[in-house]
């Protein structure tokens, strides 16, 4: 076959291409069948693969002849496939608008109840009780200057007690609480004793993250001043508590340390045969009530603190402080 011959074969091939694949793109009837022309005409086993495929027997100067023919015709193709594409999206569309139709007169059918995270309904709980027991709530801010946090409950800067909480320190002499106590000092610089409060809300301390810790926890303070408050009043108050929350379980006071409170103690219930600690509480410092201009000789006053997701995990049977955390619903929709 001569060379003239060949280069005329090869365009009257693909002019014929052009012609059937014009046809059969503007009847595809769906998207699948529209894929499968696009794969039969212009992928790498197509009819145009195929026919270039003949390019190699032409001499040099006609192979440009043929390939420029091709890529007109494949930019042409890939055109009218874009375009046959749209409107049967197009098509697709208004055929769901048009069976879809919605009865906006119909009754509805019910939206499901959602439900409170079981962090917050066990704060919530916890405060309910205090307030049960004649408290108000008071929150207060959760970047504090370290006044607040720590020099006016005891502190003072370089002492060993700060040690014990792990900060994140801002600029500006500015920190993320450690603890919900700076509520406890602000209320009180505004309100005179007698006073009984109760302090919910976040803390923020540089604690690894494993299956008990979290640099973000929650907490709930509670503080009574009073005249002629003791300790008794203060294991009074947190038996009631303990009670109207777990039920009958043993409960213990062991002597502890808090730079704030003066004697302090920690609480720890039998939880599934061992003791497990709850919260630390203790008589309020007289040094704290005097930096507040509270006559200590007068007024007398305890203070608690306890861990809102040690309550929520012992409550619950939750292994994990994580999973508190976490968006999973699988775990969350058990509450």
């Amino acid at each position: 076959m001569s060379d003239s011959v060949l280069l005329q074969q090869l365009k009257d091939q693909l002019e014929l291409l052009e012609i059937e694949a014009e046809k059969d793109i503007s009847a595809a009837s769906d998207m699948d069948a529209l894929e499968q022309l696009r794969v039969r005409y212009l992928g790498k086993k197509g009819r145009l693969s195929e026919i270039l495929g003949g390019m190699g027997r032409l001499p040099g100067s006609d192979r440009p002849l043929v390939g420029q023919r091709a890529n007109v015709l494949k930019e042409g193709l890939q055109n009218l496939l874009a375009d046959r594409l749209k409107t049967l999206k197009d098509q697709a569309l208004n055929d769901l608008i048009a069976n879809e139709i919605i009865d906006v007169t119909a009754p509805s059918s019910g939206i499901p109840a959602g439900h409170r995270h079981p962090l917050i309904k066990t704060s919530d709980e916890i405060v309910d009780l205090f307030c049960g027991l004649g408290y108000g709530v008071a929150e207060g801010p959760e970047v504090e200057t370290d006044h607040y946090n720590f020099t006016a409950l005891n502190i003072p800067k370089n002492h060993p007690a700060r040690d014990m909480q792990d900060t994140f320190y801002l600029s500006g002499n500015n920190l993320l609480r450690t603890h919900t106590s700076p509520v406890q000092i602000r209320f009180l610089e505004n309100n005179p004793p007698p006073v009984r409060i109760v302090s919910p809300g976040r803390v923020f301390r540089r604690d690894s993250v494993d299956a008990t810790h979290s640099p973000v926890f929650h907490q709930v303070e509670v503080l009574a001043i009073d005249e002629g408050l003791d300790f008794s009043h203060l294991r009074g108050t947190v038996m009631a508590f303990l009670k109207a929350f777990f039920g009958d379980l043993p409960v213990r006071f062991r002597a502890s340390y808090f730079p704030f409170t003066e004697p302090s103690a920690e609480v720890d219930v039998q939880w599934r045969g061992r003791w497990l600690e709850v919260m630390g509480c203790g008589m309020v410092d007289p040094a704290v009530l005097e930096g507040l201009g509270i006559d200590p000789e007068r007024w007398t006053g305890f203070a608690a603190g306890l861990g809102v997701e040690r309550f929520c995990m012992v409550r619950h049977g939750i292994d994990d402080i994580r999973r508190l955390y976490t968006s999973d619903l699988r775990f969350l929709e058990q509450f």
